[in-house]
């Protein structure tokens, strides 16, 4: 959450920045600014909003090579103008911009400013006036930077200018995530390659507890005792167009209507030489040798993550949990003799994950990563990775990401079931081709979905989802899509449970979305909507072909039941968009929220 870039170079900083900001506003939209370096000072431009409100405030007229950026996703204080970023010192002398959270800010502010008035409600601010009062005891900056963060506990991606050497930008990283990058006769900084993707491709990862003096000509990463760490560059692979919507209105639909390719592209990478499903085989032997495995993820991904535990128990026969990550690490469970646990994290950043990771390593138990990004922190700090190859995910709904997970997971459970002496009935290479053309078929009636977005959430203050087996995971993650890009209120619940108290929220007209696609529940989901109709709500029923009955709202085409998850949930994702859309909300960049979760 929050995003930050910066830029040092010979070329206009202002647009390079702000295209950046604009790469990162996925990150955190609640405000936005600048802060670029000239002969006459540090000039600030930052504004409430989005990077379009700040473009309206940034002073064209002031030319700069040098300068930091910040979109805002608030943690501490309103989202305002006081409260953006850059925050600047007493002085004036330091500008600062932080993604991450200060834990012991109000510590620091006794023991170092109480003669300073601070301007804003921030942890951030605490930062840059800290830094100022070891320099006014006549430590350097750099050495003031080191001190500083020596002194800071919790989570920071931090670019620091100041005013008496505009020909450096300080950098310093823990637990958030930033990247330098290299070019010709310049440098950047940025919380995602995506940002400097305009400028270079070439970048170097930062590690835990690091500081970066950046000029144009130079990097230098040291660690906080003072020594200088060597690291080698990388090629970030990233096809620009991939990050940008195209003819689409909106990211969602876009990254939703690349599903079907995105099935056809986790097929071919997890092929070997003779067709055959593989993945790494020390990655496939820790699934089959652990006598428990632990999913550890949030949100969407956790949704994926529940499906995923069904096909290992089910091909692989090895015990499953799946655990809310910002639970895990305060609450562990007893742990079995030899774990595997499974990180699920589409951006590979996730804050509350990472916590679970480190406590995981500590213990000593082996741990992969299945993420959307190559080299992200997770992806790095587990044991294996296993990518979903899904492409850049821009919209804060996920999508393709959850199906994608879904695909990997069941090619995982497939290939584990195997060593263990399981063999599917089924094809599963055959069947995963014939859902990408289900998907196909169902992203192109984009209409029908409109419709029953239409019909069923035009005025509606909320909603259920309703299902059994797999179906009820799916209409988690299904209420999930609407409630957080239309703000409806709505809720995913096994089909049984609803009498369990919940029927009380039913009023007339209530819609309850029902999946019926497998056929062991299917008599019974659909008693549990006719106990809902009695009470006056307004049914849609989805159900796969072949269980179809009359009075069905839409009707899936003919998946394997066992990936009906990964046809089922595209409807629920359409009909999300659609309601959104016809709310007059704002698709990809829904209130409150953020895409990557950076702070715990």
């Amino acid at each position: 959450m929050c995003g930050i870039v910066g830029y040092i170079g010979q070329n206009d900083a202002k647009e390079i920045l702000l295209k950046g900001l604009e790469k990162l506003e996925y990150r955190g939209y609640d405000s936005a600014g600048i802060a670029v370096a000239n002969e006459d000072g540090v000039h600030v431009f930052k504004e409430k909003g989005r990077i379009a409100e700040l473009r309206e405030v940034v002073d064209a007229n002031v030319a700069s090579s040098a300068g930091i950026g910040h979109t805002r996703w608030a943690t501490h204080g309103v989202p305002s103008h006081l409260n953006a970023h850059p925050h600047q010192s007493a002085s004036g002398r330091f500008t600062l911009v932080h993604n991450g959270v200060i834990e012991n800010y109000v510590q620091l502010t006794r023991e170092y400013l109480q003669d300073v008035t601070l301007k804003s409600d921030t942890d951030t601010e605490v930062v840059v006036q800290v830094i100022e009062q070891f320099v006014n005891r006549g430590l350097d900056t750099e050495e003031a930077f080191r001190q500083t963060l020596l002194q800071l506990k919790g989570s920071y991606a931090i670019a620091l200018f100041d005013n008496e050497n505009k020909e450096t930008i300080y950098v310093a990283k823990n637990k958030s995530p930033l990247l330098v990058g290299f070019g010709e006769g310049f440098n950047v900084v940025a919380s995602d390659a995506m940002a400097m993707l305009q400028v270079t491709n070439e970048y170097a990862e930062l590690m835990d507890k690091e500081m970066v003096i950046v000029t144009k000509d130079e990097v230098i990463i040291k660690n906080l005792d003072g020594d200088i760490m060597t690291r080698p560059s990388y090629i970030a692979e990233l096809d620009a167009s991939d990050i940008e919507k195209g003819t689409y209105p909106h990211y969602m639909l876009k990254e939703t209507d690349e599903q079907p390719l995105v099935m056809r592209k986790i097929i071919q990478e997890y092929q070997d030489e003779n067709g055959k499903l593989s993945v790494a085989g020390d990655i496939a032997s820790a699934v089959a040798e652990a006598d428990r495995i632990y999913i550890v993820a949030c949100g969407t991904s956790y949704h994926a993550g529940l499906v995923g535990k069904q096909y290992i128990e089910d091909w692989a026969k090895v015990p499953v949990e799946v655990h809310v990550a910002s639970e895990f690490s305060y609450n562990m469970p007893l742990l079995s003799k030899k774990p595997l646990f499974i990180f699920l994290s589409q951006s590979g950043e996730t804050a509350d994950s990472r916590a679970v990771l480190v406590q995981v390593k500590e213990l000593g138990h082996k741990a992969l990563t299945i993420t959307n990004v190559p080299g992200s922190t997770l992806s790095r700090e587990a044991d294996f990775t296993l990518l979903l190859h899904a492409g850049p995910e821009i919209a804060v709904a996920s999508t393709k990401a959850y199906t994608a997970q879904i695909a990997v997971l069941a090619i995982l459970a497939s290939v584990a079931a195997e060593l263990n002496g399981q063999s599917l009935e089924f094809d599963l290479v055959k069947e995963l081709g014939i859902v990408a053309n289900a998907m196909e078929a169902l992203v192109d009636q984009k209409d029908e979905m409109e419709q029953i977005a239409r019909d069923f959430f035009t005025v509606t203050r909320n909603a259920f989802f309703i299902g059994r087996g797999l179906d009820y995971y799916v209409c988690l993650e299904g209420s999930l899509k609407l409630k957080e890009i239309s703000y409806i209120q709505a809720e995913g619940f096994a089909g049984g449970e609803l009498k369990h108290g919940t029927i009380a929220l039913i009023e007339e007209g209530t819609p309850v979305i029902a999946l019926a696609t497998q056929e062991h529940v299917n008599l019974s989901i659909r008693g549990n909507v006719k106990e809902v109709v009695a009470r006056g709500a307004n049914p849609c029923v989805i159900s796969l072909k072949g269980l179809e009955d009359e009075g069905d709202r839409f009707v899936l085409p003919a998946v394997h039941p066992a990936l009906a998850p990964l046809a089922s949930v595209v409807p629920l994702q359409l009909i999300a968009y659609y309601a959104a859309l016809h709310r007059g909300c704002d698709v990809d960049k829904p209130r409150n929220l953020a895409k990557s979760v950076t702070v715990e």
